[in-house]
């Protein structure tokens, strides 16, 4: 109950879809999700594969609430190895398509292989098949999303699909569903793309069953009901995310111009105040409304327009629409990452990463790097082909972004990653990275529990990993934020990316009302204290993929600039990442050993032997 009891085993050498029972064993000691399907990518590969090559396995998963009517219960998450950091990935999307594939009787799809040519998978509940992409290769996300609509004739399907960067094996390609919800970090579409695989579709006309109905309806009653009043929803409703703006940047802790400086002078042309007035010779509004995923009643989704006169859409229709808008991280990064003040072209290069799937985090802080290479004279204009990429060029913003999109130009150089392209230009030192992925949109140096976050991820530098937020802005001391960042750690890897359910509610609803959601669906009994146990093991399990891969106690780090550069102004004035400091105590609060590898007795007791 919960989970449905099926996977979807898909061979695309071999062109063949194979129903298989679900491992019982493994979900009781993995949930689902992120958990559940780490454990299924150990067993199903080498980790030492190339993540490109047809041996590393992509696996489309569920969590036990993801369908159901817990809120927000709409994700879904991609694993595989990453092709941008070699680590393990795991990324996370909300909308409507993990719901779908849960509604059509699977808890998860394990993608092994490669085929010869372009193909999708077609789900429909029980059925499923690999069908002819060659038509579709080529074409955006935007465009395959209909045509796969239109080509199986009902417009309640849902897709996740790859565009032109993935194809091109642009190292962040990330995975787009429903136009604009992306599993967004560390190469999950790259992945998608070396298999040939265009897209997932599915159809569920089924539900999902609960072990005790009545508990679980009365356990969904008091999360909505707690959830439902609370302010941060309410505020995740008018502004979404994107008011964490104003708070970054006042706090001194917002990455601007790849990380030289920690607060933006154009932050109000960028901010969720400015996304709400009218602005540009039409008096267009950014902001069109908000948008929910499945089961969610907070609908942080934001929705935009483009002013039809900006020099960035002239002569191109397509965008002449209301598409994803602007949220904290993608506004971080395509906007003071690379010091553009423009909210009408910050919004055109967060359309089109959408369109052709990219992860704005990356490509926004790869981009950074590029112009920081370029003011320091490393590349020129003959490198970039012709165009300005000084800190604060719009046009060289969205010249960029599309020709990474396509994989053309200088922007094939861009779609390597910021460490790729630093290391090839002689300048590995500016690459804002941890295990090769950038950071996301938390100055390292100004918080001291993000900077032991970033370095610790399992998936490189992450802000979804752990939350030390409210003790970074509250404090620069160092005591207690290793084991704010263990605890958070080991939390989300159950509470949020193995049930399926959002983040977004953590700061309304706490762990022992979700364990109530959980215990109702599942047939054996979930409390605080088991989900806290269960993310531990998931952590560790994560760790030990990550050693198999190759990657040691060196990866666990932070560039020279977070250590040694102090941040010239904010509250955190003067200061640089302390990690020296914190690692170690982290490292015995796990119980792993100096070199950050988990010791016998660790692995005993989570069952990892």
């Amino acid at each position: 109950m919960g989970w449905t009891g099926k996977i979807l085993r898909v061979d695309l050498t071999a062109g063949t879809c194979v129903s298989e029972p679900l491992n019982r064993e493994w979900a009781e000691q993995y949930m689902g999700q992120r958990g559940l399907a780490t454990k299924y990518l150990m067993e199903s590969m080498d980790p030492a594969v190339d993540a490109l090559y047809p041996g590393n396995v992509l696996i489309f998963a569920t969590g036990p609430l993801t369908g159901t009517m817990a809120p927000t219960a709409g994700r879904y998450a991609v694993i595989t190895k990453g092709a941008l950091t070699g680590a393990i990935a795991c990324s996370n999307s909300g909308g409507k398509v993990g719901a779908e594939i849960k509604l059509a009787g699977w808890d998860m799809v394990v993608i092994h292989g490669r085929s010869e040519r372009p193909v999708y998978l077609w789900i429909c509940d029980d059925r499923a098949e690999l069908r002819d992409a060659g038509h579709l290769w080529g074409r955006s996300v935007w465009e395959v999303e209909p045509a796969i609509k239109t080509e199986l004739g009902d417009p309640a399907v849902k897709v996740a699909s790859i565009g032109r960067a993935g194809e091109r094996l642009v190292r962040f390609a990330c995975v787009v569903n429903e136009l604009h919800r992306a599993a967004g970090r560390s190469g999950v579409g790259a992945v998608m793309g070396s298999k040939n695989l265009k897209a997932v579709a599915a159809r569920g006309t089924g539900g999902v069953t609960v072990h005790d109905p009545r508990a679980f309806m009365a356990a969904v009653a008091n999360a909505k009901g707690t959830l439902q009043p609370h302010a941060s929803r309410q505020r995740l409703m008018k502004l979404g995310t994107h008011a964490m703006m104003d708070v970054t940047n006042a706090h001194g802790s917002l990455p601007t111009r790849n990380e030289r400086d920690v607060q933006f002078e154009g932050t109000d042309k960028l901010n969720a105040a400015a996304s709400q007035k009218p602005h540009g010779p039409n008096g267009v509004t950014n902001l069109v409304t908000n948008k929910a995923c499945f089961a969610c009643t907070i609908a942080c989704g934001r929705i935009a327009q483009i002013d039809p006169e900006h020099f960035s859409i002239k002569g191109k229709p397509q965008y002449h629409t209301a598409s994803g808008g602007l949220e904290y991280e993608n506004v971080f990064a395509l906007g003071a990452m690379v010091g553009v003040d423009d909210i009408d072209a910050v919004t055109f290069a967060n359309f089109v990463c959408n369109e052709d799937g990219m992860d704005t985090i990356s490509y926004g802080g790869s981009l950074a790097a590029a112009m920081e290479l370029f003011e320091e004279g490393a590349i020129t204009l003959e490198d970039t082909g012709g165009i300005d990429l000084s800190f604060g060029s719009a046009e060289g913003l969205v010249a960029m972004t599309e020709l990474t999109a396509r994989g053309e130009g200088f922007g094939a150089m861009v779609g390597l990653g910021a460490r790729r392209l630093t290391e090839k230009y002689g300048r590995p030192e500016l690459a804002m990275v941890s295990k090769g992925q950038e950071f996301a949109g938390y100055d390292p140096r100004a918080m001291q529990g993000m900077a032991l976050a970033y370095a610790t991820s399992n998936r490189g530098a992450c802000h979804l990993r752990a939350s030390p937020f409210a003790s970074d802005f509250q404090t620069a001391e160092l005591e207690g934020k290793a084991e704010i960042v263990r605890a958070s750690q080991d939390e989300r890897a159950a509470m949020f990316d193995s049930a399926g359910i959002c983040a977004f509610i953590a700061a309304a609803v706490n762990i022992d009302q979700i364990a109530g959601m959980l215990d109702g669906a599942l047939e054996s009994h979930w409390d605080a204290d088991r989900i806290r146990l269960t993310g531990e093991r998931i952590w560790n399990l994560e760790k030990l993929f990550n050693l198999k891969a190759g990657l040691t106690r060196k990866d666990d780090s932070l560039p020279s600039r977070m250590l040694h550069e102090p941040v010239k102004t904010g509250t955190a004035k003067g200061q640089v990442a302390r990690l020296d400091e914190l690692l170690p105590e982290y490292y015995a609060l796990r119980g792993w050993d100096e070199e950050g590898v988990p010791r016998g007795q660790t692995l005993t007791r989570l069952g990892l032997t």
